[in-house]
Formats: C-alpha cells, structure tokens, sequence
C-alpha cells in the first residue's frame, strides 16, 4: 500500500506506516455497566458493555485483565484527558483501547476483569473465564458472532491466555506489550532475564485491584516456611526496607511480589508445559512491544519470544519506538482496526501481502520490515574490550604484546552506602561509516569478582556524534561530554552463568535460572558470562561511538523506594562492596557481538 507523502513526513513510532482507516458510520453509543455475566461454575464476572446505538448485529471486542475495568472505556479518557509517559498523571493500566475509535467504526468493545478482581466474584478457578466470556458474548443479540480481543500489556496477556483454550467464535487477537512466553503469570524468565529480580511488580501494585485481606501472618506450608527462612535472612533483601517489609508479612502484602521474593528462579517444568502449548494457538495473532519495554522486560521478552514460538499460521510482530504510549492507550489503533477488519470484517484490506514484521529503527527513526526476527540479514559482528576502556573490532593477537593486557577494574559499594554507581565505560572510535543493528546482543564477559556473587547490568549506549578524534591534544583528550542516547540494558546474576547450548540462540544465551544450575562463584576466579542484552534496532550514524558500560548497581530515582517513571524499576543488587576485574586479552577474549544489519 503506497504512502503519501504527508503520511510519511508525519510518520512516528507510535505509528504504523500504513494509510488505513475507515470513516466513523455510528454516532450514538450505549453503554451498559457493572453487568454480572455468570461463569460455568456460577461465579458472576464484571463487565462494560459499549455498542453503536442500531439493531445491526456487529463484531466484539473484548478487553480482559486484571486492571481495574473501571480505569478503561471513554469517561474515564474523558475525565483524564491523554498523557504522555512524562506526564505525573500517565496511567499504566489504561490499556484496553480506544472506546469510541472502534464502537464508531462498528465493533462492541466489552472491557471486563477476571473473578477476584474489581467488581467481579470471587471463588473457585478463573481458568476459563475468558473462554466463557467470549462464548456469552457470540451469543447475544448485538453481536453477529464474531469476537476478537484488544488492549495491551495485561489485557494483552489475557489474550495469549484466551487463545490457549480456542473459544470457537474467537477470530483474531492482537496482543501488543503482552507478558512473557514461558512460565505461568508470563514467566520468569522473560520478566526477570539473567535471575536479577527487579521492583516491576512492587511499583505497579498502587493500581492493584485484586480483591485481598490482610490477616495477621501466620505459618506457611513447611515447604513455602522453609523457602521463607531463607529468604528473610538474606542480606541482599534486608538492606531494601520496603523489600523486607513485604517478606516480613508473609504473604499478606503483595502475595505476587512475595512469591518471587521466596523462590525467585525459573521452573524447568513450568517452561516445558509453554513449549508443548505454542502449538495450541491457531487464531491470527498480531503482537509486539516498543523499545522502552527494554526497562521492565516482560512486553518487549515477551512479544519476540511468543512470535518465535507461535506455529499460527498467521502471525505479525510489531516493534515500536523508545517513548511509552499514551494513556489511555491509542496507539497503532488504525493498525488495530486494519487487522480486525480483515478478520472480523471480511475486509481485504492488504495486510496478508505485507512482510510479517515491522520495527522502528532508532537514529533513523524510520520503520523497516523483516520476513524474520531477527532479520535474516543480521550478521554478528564482535567489538572487543580493550585497554583505556576502548572497544575495536580488531581481534586479539596471540603471542603479541596482547598477551600482556591488565585487568580493568571498578568496586562497588552497596545501595545502604552510596548513590554513586561504579562503572567501566568502553567506546569506540568513531565510526566512519552508518551502521545498523536489529536484534538481541551479548556481552561475553572474561571477568572475576572478590565475592561469591553479583549482579552484571550492560547498558548499550550510541555516543555522538563526535568532532573529531581522540588526540593527546588538549581539548581532544576528554569525551566525556559528548552527547548520548541509552538504547538497551542486559542483566545477570554470576550465580546464573550457566549456559544451555541446546536452547540457545545467536544472541540469545539460554541460561537455565533454576535453582539447580544455580553455582555461587569462587573469588577470584575468572569466568565467562555470556549476558544478553535486550533487543533493540538503531542506526549508529557516522561520526558516532558504540558505547557499552559495565555496573552492577542501579537505584531507585525517588526516595522510599519509589521512582519517578512508573514503568522504569530498579533491582535489587548486591549489600556487599564487590571488586569487579575484567579481562581483555587472547585467552579472555571478552566482546560485545552485536546484530548488524547494514552499514552504509
């Protein structure tokens, strides 16, 4: 589909750059609230009913999560107007769609909770709630029999999960920012990559709507009593007082954020029962995330991972830019309404004959398509970390001078001490050409610590652009004030080291992060780590500088724990000073392999 040139000057990466839309054929709307619709079990669920005022029988739209329905549909947009992620008032949870976009253009848009949430019952399982929703809903007299899913993040989950059990009149699902693929309640992996568990869930607890009473704590299970010893003693958990305050409760407060406290690894069976049930989603699936899902893992993990898996036969992925989307979310709505039509419509409406994916490619700021993610094209390209924090694509030489090279080296104190973050910071030399990357990269790391763990957290960085050269000069010494950009961040726990060969991918070490593979580190013994860093794409310029740093701290930007972005957490590091030494020379061969595209 050709695009004009105003469409393609006004092109964002909140956008996607197609010219579709329908014009507006329903004016009216009738709400209907608060309707108690009854499971299979009797448990009665909560929902909000919007259609075009008319007698036509129409197509739904069923958003479904655990937020507070009441947050969604077109009074609270009004009330609240639409924010920016920048703006105090932005909304995480404001995620089930544009209300009046899609009743005016001819769908019901239904936005209920599951049983146990907001004004839904509770009792019993709510493993089939969405599948018994979406058959009730065929079955009335507004809808024509057709019934897709929409929203995003935790209404994006709820689809994935609906799609599981194949509801025969669910037609499409589009679940951007979903959770992640493997695991029950998305996964740890995918939320927690590399086993650093960060303050994600904790953050977004201030809009929980779960129903929940707080008891005195009392014993647990011996086995969940034992895992709760444990963790109560660790001196990690004790220096974040809000962290040990969840735990000191038992349970009672924030039970989703206690139970990864507890036993924070991942379960081989759990990612096994995922593998075997990729299979079971058959219904056209249009998914993605943006660049900013990078900070709290799960959408941006999730999104790759569960288009890598899919055996759909129709399936899209949709890679956004860096910035949050509005809230109430509206974004990529034509986009929405462009595959809902085809599905739910009958409506050609071209979207089969394009590629299958779309990403924003930062720097350039423009989108690409791919027949695959990452592109077929990608070659892995190794930058290796050199003495005076450089990084150069130059191999080491063995028996040369190299042979010589002395560890690089930084000391962090812990979060009870400092607010000062202890880094190793390695550039390159400016590039003489454009390069592209699209794709997951890894650190592989050569390093030795003096204790027995420690969190690795990799922040990819383009520098620039640049002036000129680094010379003795003065002036030309110090660049430390060029201007820069974070693209992406990488974790791992040194305990969590162990790779999976069988299961991993070009850029993608598979570690297992179970509680087995789990192996305390020898001080002083050098290791390798092989750290993923989170997928991103973004054309380095001429005169730019590739930048990756090492740390293995970070802080909360607020006080109390709290921080000034609601979707941008923090972890929870190391209460011990750790020595860091990294290595760089023919038999520590550490480097940053990056997925390169194009260079121009």
């Amino acid at each position: 589909m050709s695009q004009p040139t105003a469409l393609r000057l006004a092109l964002s990466s909140h956008r996607a750059p197609v010219d579709y839309d329908r014009a507006p054929t329903y004016s009216g709307m009738i709400a209907e609230k608060d309707v108690l619709v009854p499971m299979r079990d009797g448990v009665k669920i909560a929902i909000d009913i919007y259609r075009p005022e008319t007698a036509d029988r129409l197509p739904a739209l069923l958003a479904f999560s655990i937020h507070n329905k009441d947050l969604q549909g077109p009074e609270p947009a009004q009330a609240s107007l639409t924010h920016p992620a920048w703006s105090m008032l932005w909304t995480g949870p404001a995620e089930a769609g544009d209300t009046r976009f899609f009743v005016s253009r001819g769908y019901v848009h239904v936005i209920g909770n599951p049983r146990g949430i907001g004004k839904s019952e509770s009792g019993g399982s709510r493993a089939f709630d969405s599948y018994d929703l979406i058959e009730w809903i065929a079955a009335q007299p507004w809808c024509d029999g057709n019934v897709g899913m929409v929203g995003i993040s935790g209404f994006g989950a709820e689809q994935f999960m609906a799609a599981k059990l194949n509801p025969p009149h669910l037609k499409a699902i589009f679940p951007f920012d979903p959770r992640g693929a493997y695991g029950e309640a998305g996964g740890f992996r995918d939320e927690y990559p590399g086993g650093v568990i960060h303050l994600f869930r904790f953050l977004l607890q201030v809009y929980a709507s779960a129903h929940q009473h707080k008891g005195q704590p009392k014993p647990l299970p011996p086995e969940r009593e034992k895992l709760w010893q444990e963790a109560i003693a660790n001196p990690d958990y004790k220096m974040y007082p809000h962290v040990y305050n969840v735990l000191a409760l038992k349970g009672q407060h924030f039970p989703v954020f206690f139970d990864i406290l507890i036993d924070p690894y991942d379960k081989g069976e759990a990612v096994e029962k995922s593998e075997a049930e990729f299979s079971n989603i058959n219904v056209p699936t249009y998914t993605g995330s943006g660049w900013y899902g990078y900070t709290y893992k799960t959408h941006l993990n999730g999104a790759q991972n569960w288009f890598r898996n899919l055996k759909a036969a129709h399936k899209r992925l949709l890679l956004a830019g860096p910035a949050h989307l509005d809230r109430p979310v509206k974004a990529f709505h034509n986009e929405m309404l462009r595959w809902y039509d085809q599905w739910l419509k009958g409506i050609d409406t071209a979207i089969l004959n394009e590629p299958p994916v779309r990403f924003w490619v930062m720097g350039a700021n423009e989108w690409r398509s791919a027949s695959d993610w990452p592109p077929p094209e990608t070659q892995w390209i190794k930058f290796y970390l050199r003495g005076w924090e450089r990084l150069s694509s130059e191999p080491f030489v063995p028996s040369s001078a190299d042979d010589y090279q002395a560890p690089d080296a930084f000391a962090q104190m812990p979060a009870s001490q400092t607010n000062r973050i202890a880094k190793l910071r390695y550039l390159s030399e400016p590039l003489a050409q454009d390069v592209t990357i699209a794709g997951p990269s890894v650190l592989h790391l050569y390093a030795a610590i003096d204790q027995d763990d420690t969190n690795w957290i990799v922040i990819l960085k383009d520098v620039g652009p640049d002036v000129g050269v680094q010379t003795a000069r003065d002036g030309e010494r110090d660049i430390s004030e060029l201007p820069e950009r974070e693209l992406t961040r990488g974790w791992l726990k040194a305990s969590h080291r162990a790779v999976d060969p069988r299961r991993s991918l070009p850029g993608r070490p598979w570690h297992p992060l179970t509680r087995a593979a789990r192996k305390p580190v020898v001080p002083g013994e050098i290791n390798e780590y092989a750290i993923e860093i989170m997928a991103t794409a973004n054309e380095f310029k001429r005169g730019h500088r590739i930048c990756v740093e090492i740390a293995s701290l970070d802080i909360a930007t607020g006080v109390g724990g709290a921080t000034n972005v609601e979707y941008i957490p923090y972890h929870i590091c190391s209460s011990k000073t750790v020595l860091h030494k990294i290595y760089h020379d023919p038999e520590h061969p550490s480097h940053l392999l990056l997925p390169v595209i194009s260079t121009a």
